[in-house]
């Protein structure tokens, strides 16, 4: 029931925005949470000075992983194409053991030389600040269009509510909810570091816990139970897409698209966590088991990943129709829920924005002042400097993703992540490999990446949809193979080979090694062993 000449839903948004002032709340008290001895440092603002124990990693860790956009996208895709989108619930499960293999020893190797970023890492690895710089850039290109999704996760919530007027309203009105949000983002982002997020975390993942415990039970009830739902989506997936000619989906993938499914899978299990948030997260945490137990206890949002993609099924029995796919789950939980619970479900979307969306500032900002300010613009920069300079950083990465999000059609900002996801898994070789080997050279490294980014990047330019011509999605078809499958694999296996066969050729020519500033013993080091302190340059942190 919507009330008001503009047919705003008054409830829903008292509610939600009762939830967002809480939250905003609690995002400046973060401060105060934890308090450090130096507040002007990056281990500090950046990373809550590595003083995170289990719960909150997990929260944290979860917050940052499962977005705004996660739960919006993934119940979309569905609603669009069929269980071709539950590849995210088998990619979710591959990414957990895979993790549990390297993050200890990032971890690590992190807190034993003070390293604040993976790009860090790969500096003092491989002694290479040109492969550093590229693996930097490479980060805050992928997380950009990230962030962008987070806002836009936001407006659909907007949207759905009636807030800020329709399409021919004036741009201000019409933007300025998404204004002031971003606004209390970027201010308690910079005022509390991650810590605010961390704190936050704690409501947004409750929230959507209790959402999506509820639209499970009471949403089946209301459209007469699952054979239901499922009659209905096998039903409209059915219908033929003008735009191709071919059905709409269908509930299990036929067999031209298994190979898409499972290479999009692995792909983006090997992708997830490259990217900077996921690494900020990881090394918050205090010790190297809270690491190990978290991979073991983290596949618990699978679970409730796998319920949320149902929503997709649910929307299209309930006869949700919508021109963009963003707004069905919002318009589902509209439609279907009480006025005052659908505001708690889309206060629990709206906070599941802004948590991810403040670690990824916080990651990019943190990229860009270690690999770039320090090492190439000012060298002798200060740890108070470093801190400064990350937190404006940090704010004009979020004014760049509003601006990405209010100038650009949302289909880009959307393509735009999948182009993220190509990109940021050709840093795996960099990382993970130079985790558990220094066989590989840096040259080698260097070359494989640029190989993969080029590749990847020409060939989702190539691909088309309906509603473009180029980024139209993330799968072409696999040199000498002839299926289709994901272009980041295919980009990232190019990259692995070029990275290969370069090491043996520079390494028989001889051509100069980086100096490897770790040791062995570095890479199993836990909080408590001895020699395991941060450098100096980093400033004082909670060990």
């Amino acid at each position: 029931m919507k009330d008001g000449v503009n047919g705003v839903n008054g409830v829903a948004l008292g509610v939600f925005v009762f939830f967002f002032l809480a939250v905003t709340v609690m995002g400046f008290l973060a401060a105060r949470w934890r308090k450090a001895e130096n507040e002007h440092s990056l281990d500090e603002w950046g990373l809550g000075g590595r003083s995170f124990g289990t719960w909150v990693t997990w929260f944290l860790l979860g917050g940052d992983l499962y977005t705004a956009y996660t739960f919006v996208a993934v119940p979309a895709a569905i609603y669009a194409a069929g269980a071709a989108g539950f590849f995210a619930v088998p990619y979710t499960i591959l990414v957990y053991p895979l993790i549990f293999t390297f993050l200890p020893r990032l971890w690590s190797v992190s807190h034993k030389h003070g390293y604040v970023t993976t790009s860090d890492f790969v500096r003092g690895r491989f002694g290479s600040k040109g492969l550093s710089l590229a693996v930097a850039v490479t980060g805050i290109l992928a997380t950009m269009p990230y962030i962008a999704l987070q806002l836009v996760g936001i407006q659909a919530v907007l949207d759905v509510m009636g807030v800020g007027g329709g399409e021919n309203t004036n741009w201000f009105v019409k933007d300025l909810p998404l204004l002031i949000a971003f606004g209390v983002l970027a201010a308690y982002t910079y005022s509390s570091g991650l810590r605010a997020p961390a704190l936050i975390a704690f409501v947004k993942d409750t929230l959507i816990y209790i959402v999506i415990a509820v639209a499970i039970i009471y949403i089946p009830i209301k459209l007469g139970g699952f054979d239901e739902i499922f009659g209905k989506a096998a039903e409209a997936y059915k219908t033929i897409n003008p735009a191709t000619g071919k059905p709409k989906g269908a509930l299990v993938p036929g067999e031209a698209g298994q190979w898409t499914y499972a290479t999009l899978a692995l792909g983006s299990a090997l992708a997830l966590f490259m990217y900077p948030h996921s690494i900020t997260a990881t090394l918050s945490s205090r010790s190297r088991n809270v690491i190990r137990r978290n991979t073991t206890i983290l596949p618990l949002y699978s679970l409730m990943l796998g319920l949320l993609a149902l929503l997709g099924f649910m929307a299209i029995a309930a006869g949700v129709k919508v021109t963009n796919g963003q707004l069905a789950i919002p318009q589902l939980f509209e439609n279907m829920f009480p006025d005052w619970f659908a505001g708690v479900a889309f206060a629990a979307i709206g906070i599941g924005a802004l948590v991810p969306a403040a670690i990824m500032s916080i990651a990019a900002a943190n990229l860009f002042t270690r690999n770039i300010y320090k090492d190439f613009i000012k060298k002798d920069a200060t740890p108070a400097q470093e801190t400064k300079v990350s937190k404006l950083v940090s704010l004009l990465v979020k004014v760049g993703a509003l601006v990405f999000v209010l100038t650009m059609d949302k289909t880009v900002a959307i393509n735009f992540q999948l182009l993220g996801g190509i990109w940021i898994l050709q840093t795996f070789p960099a990382l993970v490999g130079g985790l558990f080997t220094r066989w590989f050279h840096r040259w080698a490294l260097l070359a494989g990446w640029a190989v993969g980014m080029v590749y990847g990047t020409a060939a989702a330019y190539g691909v088309a949809s309906p509603t473009q011509k180029h980024f139209g999605g993330s799968a072409a078809e696999i040199p000498g193979i002839g299926e289709i499958g994901y272009i980041g694999l295919t980009s990232f296996v190019l990259n692995v080979l070029v990275t290969v066969v370069l090491t043996f050729v520079l390494k028989a020519v001889k051509a100069p090694e980086g100096v490897d500033e770790t040791s062995p013993e570095d890479y199993t080091a836990d909080a408590g062993d001895a020699g395991v302190r941060d450098l100096p340059t980093v400033g004082a942190g909670a060990h």
